[in-house]
């Protein structure tokens, strides 16, 4: 069987408290339907032949294993140990990823829009590193101790996901160490040497991580 040209890399290994209750943000339900099988669907309808990969909590696997037979899912996607970090997670990932170009997508983020993601993919095959963002609406001041300084907000994007990479960068950084200042993907791979280039994302791509951003995307689902 020919391999995939895309995998995409769903992080779904964290167990994210600010939500509130016991239950994994990622698996809370979204108009009747847990978020993390909202995301998976996304890429799956826009392309049958992607290689979708979750990474899972451990200890989670089962509970998702229940849940996609509930849901009736048979969306054929691999499952891969959530690592400490994200960091962690991903690297784990890499050793099962297929495709020529890699997408690494939150799996919080059941909103991104075809657009964004077709504008991705047909990037990264330009530009090898590639990521989705859009501007920043509200007026930014950067802290100095005590005193604060306004700065242009059009010098500043908001940054989302899916963030895209040829295979042999995306390797390459996670050959970097571990350390706390890796925000996401594309600052890893910016330390490797490589230049990031940006698309214009969704600005219904949200990360859904509070209460707040769960009544939002309710809205937006309606």
């Amino acid at each position: 069987m020919a391999k995939p040209e895309f995998t995409v890399i769903i992080t779904a290994g964290g167990i994210g408290k600010r939500m509130g209750g016991d239950l994994p943000k990622q698996f809370l339900k979204l108009n009747d339907k847990p978020i993390l099988l909202h995301t998976l669907e996304r890429f799956y309808h826009f392309d049958k032949k992607i290689q979708l990969i979750l990474t899972l909590p451990n200890e989670w696997k089962t509970f998702w294993s229940e849940l996609i037979l509930e849901h009736e899912c048979n969306i054929p996607h691999v499952i891969v140990d959530g690592g400490k970090e994200r960091y962690h997670s991903i690297k784990n990932a890499l050793a099962y990823s297929e495709g020529q170009f890699i997408a690494v997508h939150d799996g919080v983020r059941p909103l991104v829009s075809n657009e964004t993601i077709k504008r991705c993919f047909d990037a990264v095959q330009q530009f090898g590193q590639v990521i989705p963002v859009i501007p920043l609406k509200e007026s930014l001041r950067q802290l100095n101790n005590e005193q604060t300084q306004a700065v242009p907000r059009s010098a500043y994007v908001h940054v989302q996901t899916p963030q895209c990479f040829n295979k042999e960068s995306i390797t390459k950084a996670y050959n970097l160490p571990f350390h706390n200042n890796i925000t996401d993907d594309a600052s890893l791979l910016e330390e490797a040497g490589f230049q990031i280039h940006c698309v214009p994302g969704n600005e219904e791509n949200i990360k859904i991580t509070t209460q707040i951003d769960m009544q939002f995307a309710q809205v937006l689902m309606k």
